[in-house]
């Protein structure tokens, strides 16, 4: 009898401790110790021959001998036996004709190539392969080499045993195949496929779904849609396996009626088809379909919800903001036991952070027993997304393994919390550190600088682009684009948007263009951008341009054209997206259009948070401030969880109600962070500090801002002088200038806000020396704009402008309107007039402001019983508001300005404002 080696796994590696793998070799070789010689995996201890028993055999020595000495008749496949197995009775060591204990020796080398792929041990398939070279050549285990070979990822080493085949058959090419395409040389697994073809060998259900995935993975719809043809033709549409690789075919190009189709086509579904047609609905934001399908798949008893299924369906509850059917969904993933799962549990993070509160996000992080680099970056976005900044850093800082989407998540959050310069500092430490740069690294930087608006910097990361490669890039150009943009500088801007490639890439250019004219104060030019486009063909009208046009059409107040596209947008059906939807509400509300704005809300098939902030924000245009409540508390009983401007503009409403509601205010404002998990910020307190001045709690907000927990920024103080000036309180007035002068001594704004306060309680003598300290500095305020909109065109106005085709008529028709309201009341009140000059040339100055003269106009173009409609680019001056009261009693017409504050509505000597705004 051969001397035998017994080589025993360590018996912590299996399923039970019941039971051991045993490995056999029987070579004829002298009788030899046992010892323990460690594998790769460290876990994973096992016996080998040895002459001492003193020092452990390499493992290099087996592999030597395997390749060199030992005949492959020596080599035995793993086996699970019970511990019994082990004594002198085991079948295994029982001596019979073979030698081999009834084992073949074929079925040993396959036992070694599933070892080597599951242990990564590449020494150990080339020496398995120097075996099998020594045979007569055996298909099915030269297969079995092959995809040892793949799975090492030695790619090449897989095709030249495949290319040293005879025969190969339609498993060698099948596993070639798919491991080329799940390796990304999917160009060459077409290539194997069309040789298989043209060798006359049939596919089976798996050469189907390889290459299936290799046209998802390629874009290659053309080419699925022929293998399509070819799986009916050889009856293959029968196996689930190639249904579903179908499936996901249609999917991944947006064919969903398709994948339906399909789905519905199926005599047999597995847990694979249901989860590849839910995340399909899913993907298309077809969200009622997705839960319709889930509870389909309830239904069925012979299947079992695994973790995708949740996952996808907790992407989708997030994606409607259907809070109640995620919770539903959560309770499933417990009842189930899959609440623990790594994927289900990054999925409940972001279903959380979208529709619960902070408090639901580090519960469920807390419960993670598995975590990984996606579950930290979702709680760094958790804590950006609530405007918590610290916690997000020191979550980061925590973090044991970090990768790009975790720097470019921070990034993105500093931008997000209006955090240019920490955004700028983190891009700089990733350029320092090596952090592999993208296109949303580079994105996000401009960002920043664009929240920053400073020039010389967004000229160095221009730069860097540039230098680096990303210069090409149609999404980095289209951002640098923007960014100057919203620095203002509207001249590098047209130098970069000229020279722009006439490619499909062109049409971002396009929009970002007439966003940023807009954005600008150049409503012409925008409008005109629009035409020419239209008229040349050089944007795309898809989602993104209707959205971005339907916003310029809010900003200039042309509802006209807003209707057109609305029309565009319903024709090729864009309805359904919700950034579409959103914007028509805003335009429709931005153009006085309140009712069908509301409409358009109503027939929403999906909304989200912004749609909610859209209706909120619109009815507080039109100073409906307890409509805007209304709105809110719906919005709860609904389970739409409030963003970081959502509690801005709510808090905004209290300022606008018919009732005096500070104490709701105050349990709003104070509620935000225990509550909703929603960090104040500067917009929040400016907005609570307006409140409570506009009420006269002047004291408590001077008082409310000096407790603040962070450095206080202009606007909030800015939000008290202005109400200092509402109610003639120069005392705090005068305490709160120097606050803002001291943080923002250049901006003029703050200079006009001081000399209206003066001039408002009747201190003459000291809005003049304000005045005067502006002249000396060189300040200048922002030019008032106004315009109206006739006959397809803007007609714009500056004061005294005399630029128009038509300025006789509109001086000469201002000069009767002014004479018939001074008749009725209406007396000039000189003190918004900025000039050292006599009161004549003051009242000459006042009486040309750019809203009186699109005001005549306007009376002068409007058809008999037409309101007029007027945008004005900032604050309507008081003399202005005074004025056009009275030209709505002398012309019996509805006079309608939308300001920086909102609208104003002046009908029979009456504004809709109450003259407080």
């Amino acid at each position: 009898m051969a001397s035998v080696l017994l080589v025993q796994f360590n018996s912590s590696i299996l399923a039970s401790p019941s039971s051991h793998y045993r490995f056999l070799l029987f070579p004829s070789l002298p009788h030899t110790s046992f010892f323990h010689c460690p594998l790769k995996s460290p876990s994973l201890p096992f016996l080998l021959p040895s002459t001492t028993t003193t020092s452990p055999t390499p493992l290099s020595t087996f592999h030597h001998a395997l390749h060199s000495s030992l005949s492959p008749t020596y080599f035995l496949p793993l086996h699970r036996t019970s511990v019994s197995d082990s004594n002198s009775n085991s079948p295994f060591l029982s001596d019979d004709s073979s030698g081999y204990g009834g084992i073949s020796d074929i079925d040993g080398l396959f036992g070694l190539l599933r070892l080597s792929a599951r242990y990564d041990d590449v020494e150990l398939a080339r020496a398995v392969h120097a075996s099998v070279a020594k045979l007569e050549e055996d298909t099915h285990l030269v297969n079995a080499l092959i995809v040892a070979y793949l799975k090492l990822g030695l790619f090449s080493d897989a095709y030249n045993v495949f290319m040293g085949l005879a025969c190969p058959d339609v498993v060698s090419y099948t596993a070639l195949i798919s491991g080329f395409s799940k390796s990304n040389r999917e160009e060459a697994a077409l290539e194997l496929f069309f040789r298989m073809r043209n060798s006359g060998i049939e596919p089976n259900e798996y050469t189907f779904v390889a290459i299936l995935t290799t046209c998802v993975r390629i874009m290659h719809f053309h080419l699925g849609l022929q293998i399509h043809n070819i799986a009916i033709k050889m009856g293959y549409l029968d196996c689930a396996f190639v249904a579903n690789a179908l499936m996901s075919l249609y999917s991944a190009y947006g064919v969903y009626d398709d994948v339906l189709k399909l789905f519905g086509e199926m005599r047999e579904r597995d847990i694979a088809s249901w989860n590849t047609v839910i995340s399909g609905a899913v993907k298309e934001s077809m969200y009622d379909t997705a839960f319709q399908l889930f509870r389909g798949m309830q239904g069925t008893d012979a299947l079992r919800i695994d973790y995708f299924t949740l996952s996808t369906l907790l992407t989708a509850c997030a994606g409607s903001v259907a809070m109640m059917e995620g919770k539903q969904v959560h309770a499933h993933s417990i009842k189930v036991g899959l609440e623990t799962n790594l994927s289900v549990g990054n999925s409940l993070i972001g279903f959380y952070t979208k529709c619960g509160t902070l408090e639901d996000v580090v519960s469920v992080f807390q419960r993670m027993t598995e975590r990984d680099v996606i579950t930290w970056t979702e709680m760094v976005m958790a804590y950006m997304e609530s405007g918590l900044v610290n916690l997000a850093l020191k979550i980061f800082s925590e973090m044991p393994q970090k990768n790009s989407v975790s720097y470019n998540t921070l990034l993105s959050g500093f931008c997000q919390n209006g955090e240019g310069l920490k955004a700028l500092d983190l891009f700089l430490k990733m350029v320092e550190e090596g952090v592999e740069l993208t296109d949303f690294s580079l994105t996000s930087v401009i960002s920043a600088c664009s929240l920053l608006a400073d020039y010389r910097v967004s000229k160095q990361i221009h730069g860097f682009a540039l230098k680096f490669g990303f210069g090409s890039n149609v999404c980095i150009e289209a951002a640098l684009l923007d960014m100057y943009t919203r620095c203002g500088r509207m001249e590098d801007a047209e130098n970069m948007f000229c020279r722009w490639r006439l490619d499909e890439g062109s049409s971002v250019a396009w929009t970002s263009m007439i966003c940023g004219y807009a954005r600008n104060g150049q409503p012409d030019e925008a409008l005109s951008l629009v035409h020419l486009s239209q008229l040349e063909g050089k944007m795309i009208m898809d989602e993104i341009a209707s959205s971005s046009v339907l916003s310029l059409c809010g900003t200039i107040g042309y509802r006209e054209l807003g209707k057109q596209i609305h029309c565009h947008v319903l024709k090729l059906g864009f309805q359904a997206d919700v950034g579409v939807g959103n914007a028509v509400v805003s335009m429709y509300f931005k153009c006085w259009d309140l009712d069908d704005a509301i409409k358009m809300f109503n027939h929403m098939s999906t909304t989200d948070v912004v749609s909610w902030n859209a209706l909120i924000s619109g009815h507080l245009l039109h100073r409906s401030g307890d409509t805007a409540l209304d709105i809110w508390s719906n919005m709860q009983k609904e389970g739409i969880k409030p963003d970081k401007i959502t509690f801005v503009l709510v808090i905004s409403a209290y300022r606008l109600t018919n009732l005096n509601l500070v104490d709701d205010c105050r349990d709003l404002f104070h509620s935000m962070r225990t509550v909703y998990g929603v960090e104040p910020n500067s917009e929040h307190y400016a907005s609570f500090i307006s409140v409570l001045g506009y009420w006269g709690l002047l004291e408590e907000a001077e008082e409310t801002i000096r407790k603040m927990p962070f450095e206080p920024a202009a606007s909030v103080w800015r939000a008290l002088l202005d109400s200092c000036r509402l109610h003639k309180n120069t005392i705090i007035g005068k305490r709160v200038a120097k606050q803002i002068l001291a943080l923002e001594p250049r901006d003029p704004s703050t200079y006009i806000l001081v000399s209206n306060l003066f001039s408002a309680s009747g201190r003459w003598h000291c809005s003049e020396m304000v005045r005067e300290n502006m002249r000396e500095k060189g300040f200048r305020k922002q030019p008032a704009q106004s315009w109206i909109i006739w006959q397809k065109k803007i007609h714009s106005f500056y004061a005294r402008d005399k630029s128009h085709p038509h300025t006789k008529d509109i001086y000469r028709g201002l000069e009767i309107l002014i004479l018939e309201c001074l008749k009725v009341g209406y007396v000039p009140d000189t003190s918004f007039v900025l000039h050292e000059v006599e009161e004549h040339q003051k009242k000459d100055f006042l009486f040309h402001h750019s809203s009186k003269l699109a005001a005549t106009y306007g009376l002068l173009t409007s058809k008999p019983g037409k309101p007029i409609r007027i945008v004005k680019n900032i604050l309507l001056c008081g003399d202005c508001h005074t004025f056009l009261k009275y030209a709505s009693i002398v012309t019996k017409k509805d006079i309608f300005l939308r300001d920086s504050s909102g609208f104003h509505c002046f009908s029979n000597g009456l504004c809709s404002c109450k003259d407080y705004w």
